[in-house]
């Protein structure tokens, strides 16, 4: 079953790529279109500035708001990080932001400076596990906390085996892709 549902799967991409030639679209452009990378220079200053990979902020900013600047999810995060009032307020003390407002979550430069700065801080919190930041900074870190200390969920309490949020463990994995798909096509076009 699982064998089928993978060569078809190969087989639509085999055919999506053939009609593509075929029509003469142009194939980078269409992947530009796919993953696009507004906020470059944000991106590489914030990402320099925490010892961060562009690469991967340039993920989460594509799976979480789409560089919907002026994004909103259904759970009250804001901007292109998608950061929550409260989580932006923490922040905002940690970086000695005066007079914080949440209409501020909606400004690129501060979003993502302020996004980099938590994942800097989930980075070291967690000694470098992406999956523990990325499950942290979508999940809660609370969540991530119980998770490990679940024998259900974690062998030896340092690293999570699966992740029992559907959403959460969707995300991680889109973040990966995105992730890997960012290296390819944009390989050149950020110094990292």
């Amino acid at each position: 079953m699982i064998n089928s549902i993978k060569a078809r799967r190969l087989f639509v991409i085999i055919f999506a790529v053939i009609v593509l030639y075929i029509l003469g679209l142009n194939i980078p452009k269409l992947l530009n279109a796919i993953y696009p990378i507004g906020y470059r220079d944000i991106i590489v200053k914030y990402a320099d500035s925490y010892g961060l990979d562009p690469y991967l902020i340039a993920a989460i900013i594509k799976v979480e708001s789409g560089y919907d600047s002026y994004a909103r999810s259904s759970k009250g995060a804001l901007g292109l990080m998608q950061i929550k009032p409260s989580t932006g307020e923490w922040i905002g003390e940690k970086l000695k932001v005066t007079n914080f407002s949440e209409e501020m979550l909606y400004d690129p430069e501060i979003n993502i400076k302020m996004g980099c700065w938590y994942l800097d801080y989930l980075f070291k919190y967690y000694d470098g596990d992406i999956k523990l930041v990325l499950a942290a900074y979508n999940g809660g870190q609370g969540n991530v906390s119980k998770w490990l200390k679940d024998a259900d969920y974690s062998d030896d309490g340092v690293t999570l085996k699966n992740i029992p949020f559907a959403e959460t463990k969707l995300y991680v994995e889109k973040i990966n892709r995105a992730y890997k798909m960012y290296n390819k096509i944009y390989r050149d076009l950020i110094n990292k």
